[in-house]
């Protein structure tokens, strides 16, 4: 008879989530992952698999709470107030104790994408979710007059879009709030 399982399998994935987040793939260790989750090494390749296996789902565990939460904010309000309540998240802990992780979809972008194609085809469809959101919350401003720009909604959600890993970087690196303040006013008035 198979021994019952004695952890919580979603628990387990998150906390290897916020050591990969933190620390990336490549600089996290098998013993890392043994000491955040609580498995034995039999545990973490018996449910996930391996190091690698547990990343993927770790980093789509990620992606699918960070896509509801952009698209909650997205449908909040005005079209302006929640373009910007979603870049406003970026920065949100800034000044906290530990150091800002940023987004791990960017983090990943520059560790693995380039030499991974899976990791590269996440990545890639974070940032077309991303667009995808922000044209169709942008098409509602200027339906509702929220937004006053007359340039295509597609336009103008691919220059956001790539003004969020600057900001996420800024961020990271401690950029004073007034600064990053400047820079999202600046990149809001395009909306304008």
């Amino acid at each position: 008879m198979a021994r019952p399982q004695e952890f919580n399998t979603a628990e387990a994935l998150h906390k290897a989530m916020l050591v990969f987040w933190r620390k990336g793939y490549e600089a996290t260790s098998l013993v890392d992952l043994l000491e955040a989750t609580g498995l034995s090494r039999s545990s973490l390749y018996g449910t996930f698999g391996g190091k690698r296996e547990l990343f993927i789902a770790a980093f789509d565990a990620y992606r699918n709470e960070r896509e509801r939460d952009m698209k909650r904010v997205l449908r909040q309000g005005n079209a302006r107030r929640a373009i910007e309540e979603f870049f406003r998240m970026l920065f949100a802990n800034l000044g906290a104790q530990e150091p800002a992780q940023g987004c791990m979809s960017i983090n990943q972008g520059v560790e693995m994408a380039p030499h991974d194609p899976e990791i590269r085809a996440r990545v890639m469809e974070d940032f077309r979710h991303i667009e995808e959101a922000l044209t169709s919350v942008i098409e509602r401003g200027q339906g509702d007059g929220s937004l006053t720009s007359t340039r295509n909604a597609r336009e103008l959600a691919r220059l956001l879009v790539l003004a969020f890993p600057g900001l996420q970087v800024m961020a990271r690196i401690g950029y004073a709030q007034a600064d990053l303040d400047g820079a999202l006013s600046l990149l809001l008035s395009n909306l304008d």
